[in-house]
């Protein structure tokens, strides 16, 4: 069982910063291509930005040509909540972390193989952790 955080949202503004707490706090997207972690191929763990749990491998990144870092599944079901998302008048389905229950990103079911979906992630809401 993953433990719960919560701030406030003058708590979240201290912690994350303005850019982060837009993409993470109020639902945001940042630009396609201008992020740091679209084509980015380093061997390691891409981890909550604002909470450090364990998201995703990059063994399971691929380049899904959408301009942001995208991954075929997190490291186990536990670690993301999927959401309901109708903002935009379309239907998606949000990301968000388990823990803090910050937004990350979409899943959407166009993704490569194993699984057919494709977690297409803010880098904004990630943060690498390189492999030892």
């Amino acid at each position: 069982m993953i433990e719960h955080i919560e701030h406030t949202d003058d708590e979240w503004r201290q912690i994350l910063g303005p850019d982060r707490f837009r993409v993470m706090r109020r639902a945001g997207t940042e630009p396609p291509f201008n992020n740091e972690y679209w084509d980015y191929h380093g061997d390691g763990t891409y981890v909550c930005a604002a909470c450090d749990l364990p998201l995703f491998s990059s063994a399971t990144k691929f380049e899904s040509g959408t301009g942001w870092p995208s991954f075929y599944e997190p490291l186990s079901p536990e670690v993301v909540s999927e959401h309901v998302d109708s903002t935009l008048g379309i239907t998606r389905t949000e990301v968000t972390c388990a823990r803090c229950d910050s937004h990350l990103g979409h899943v959407f079911d166009d993704g490569p193989p194993p699984t057919g979906l494709r977690y297409c992630m803010n880098s904004l809401s990630l943060r690498f952790v390189p492999a030892t």
